[in-house]
């Protein structure tokens, strides 16, 4: 059940509007305090980000230091071009976790989406290898989701599909029959808001999630089989206007949902049967809420139209969502990831390509202590850190 208000009026006009202005955001604001973060486990921390660039897609390697600063470490080519979806302006792919890190395998996975293919690099300190360059299964790969040796590709055209692969190794070997399509409206206008946002795991990996946007504002889930194959078909949940869009997870049945409709970060409960449930609504007061990263009991997302990170503090298992404020981004404010220690937020912004960066008060509150430059990196989307 939704719980809170709804803003009223077209989602998708309201997307384009504010993603097209990028208007600016108010300073940040206090917060209430929660626990400690995690201490430095020690070894390299590196931060990666995607040029997605058409000529030739490339991964970004920073390496961060103490005071959580980065200092460009190398570039390295994933073997593919990236791409942009019709109408966007900040966010080409329109999309979360299209740069995806796993940790277990010290593996990065990066979407080339203009050539339709994957690549699979072996993560060494802020150092990459590639691996290997893989066909996505279909057309415009936007996001990649990992669970033991599952590995699940959503390609974004032709009425979206989902792709599944399992690890050997530090390479990927494709099943054809753990591809599912979609079934979405291919001719929906604009693109970029009526293509599929994100594919994930929940928390036990025993289902798989997919976000449509505003081409049904749907939720997708999928049942994974012990073999690791997915359900025939999905069970979809509708969210009427609600443009669903990233999401994190929450415990082994839930996730954080953004919802790009009304600017909002939800709790939702996913169900043994597939069915989600909204059991929290948290208003923004942003425009263009897309993207959204975890800190323990921390939440932030991703505000493109207003330039800007709102924070957010989760208890009674996500059914209680505080509001902590706003943090100004510079403009087009995309993907954002998070240091392992929980001291550092960065946020990638796509109209001229820079990674805010931001140390984390005991509090959530945010405080920017820098900016790091992404070469060639207007259009670039996707960042992971550790």
């Amino acid at each position: 059940m939704r719980t809170g208000p709804r803003r009223l009026g077209t989602a998708v006009a309201t997307v384009l509007a504010t993603l097209t202005a990028l208007a600016a955001t108010a300073p940040a604001t206090s917060a209430t305090p929660h626990s400690a973060p995690a201490k430095d486990a020690g070894g390299s921390h590196a931060v990666f980000v995607q040029t997605n660039n058409p000529s030739g897609n490339q991964i970004v390697a920073y390496h961060r230091e103490d005071n959580g600063r980065l200092i460009q470490a190398g570039t390295f080519d994933t073997g593919g071009k990236g791409g942009q979806l019709t109408g966007s302006v900040a966010d080409h792919l329109a999309s979360q976790g299209s740069l995806t890190y796993d940790s277990a395998h010290a593996l990065l996975f990066a979407v080339n989406a203009g050539s339709d293919t994957v690549s699979v690099f072996s993560v060494r300190g802020d150092r990459l290898e590639l691996r290997q360059v893989i066909g996505s299964g279909g057309r415009f790969p936007v996001s990649v989701a990992v669970h033991c040796d599952e590995v699940f590709v959503l390609n974004a055209l032709d009425g979206g599909s989902i792709q599944g692969y399992t690890l050997d190794g530090d390479r990927l070997h494709r099943h054809g029959d753990w591809r599912r399509r979609l079934g979405l409206d291919p001719h929906a206008t604009p693109q970029f808001t009526n293509t599929p946002g994100q594919v994930g795991f929940t928390g036990d990996g025993s289902q798989l999630v997919v976000t449509t946007k505003a081409n049904g504002n749907n939720l997708e889930v999928f049942g994974i089989a012990r073999s690791g194959e997915p359900s025939e078909h999905p069970r979809t949940t509708n969210l009427p206007d609600a443009v669903p869009f990233g999401f994190v997870p929450n415990g082994g049945h839930g996730i954080f949902l953004t919802e790009a409709g009304p600017n909002a970060l939800t709790t939702v409960d996913i169900h043994r049967d597939g069915r989600a449930e909204q059991v929290a609504f948290a208003a923004t007061g942003q425009q263009a809420t897309c993207w959204v990263v975890a800190i323990g009991d921390l939440l932030y997302t991703s505000n493109a139209g207003s330039n800007s990170v709102s924070g957010f503090r989760a208890s009674d298992h996500g059914r209680r969502l505080t509001a902590l404020g706003h943090a100004s981004t510079d403009p087009g404010t995309i993907d954002a990831a998070a240091s392992s220690n929980g001291r550092f937020l960065y946020v990638l912004t796509g109209v001229n390509g820079i990674v805010d960066e931001f140390a984390v008060a005991h509090d959530g509150t945010l405080r920017q202590i820098g900016a790091a430059d992404v070469p060639d990196g207007a259009g670039s989307e996707g960042i992971v850190a550790f």
